[in-house]
């Protein structure tokens, strides 16, 4: 899973890519292929900015294109992972569950998140308790040269 999680786009696919899908929507009309090829790239991308682009056009074909649903939850599920935005990709693995319960990379996608989840946890009580003793510390030094 983590293979999946950091393969990253190559830049001259991406602007293949990128320049299929503008030139389609400059005449008018994006093909649902097109959509899913190119947010398939940015997701994949190394840049958060680029990511979040690729989410977005993602969630519209999962709005407009039901067929798909199962794909663009999972890609979805991988883009919020590589953000960090462990809710929002456990809740579209979850989704993704509710079509396909038995499909074994999605299983271990979930797993993958919720260790992440757990560790970012982690990572944020350090983080607050570390606050805390700085906090607590300056305030005992302030206190120490009040007596003084």
């Amino acid at each position: 899973m983590e293979e999946i999680l950091n393969d990253s786009v190559v830049t001259d696919e991406l602007e293949r890519f990128e320049k299929k899908y503008n030139q389609e929507r400059k005449e008018g009309a994006v093909s649902t292929t097109t959509q899913f090829e190119y947010a398939y790239c940015m997701v994949r991308s190394d840049f958060a900015s680029d990511m979040k682009t690729g989410l977005v056009l993602l969630e519209d074909l999962f709005v407009k294109h039901p067929e798909g649903r199962r794909d663009y939850l999972y890609y979805m599920a991988i883009g919020h992972t590589r953000l960090k935005e462990y809710s929002e990709a456990l809740k579209h693995a979850q989704a993704f569950l509710e079509i396909e319960p038995n499909n074994q990379q999605v299983i271990a996608l979930e797993d993958l998140i919720k260790k992440r989840m757990d560790i970012e946890g982690i990572k944020g009580v350090a983080k607050a308790t570390g606050a805390v003793l700085v906090v607590g510390g300056i305030l005992g030094l302030g206190l120490a040269l009040l007596k003084k």
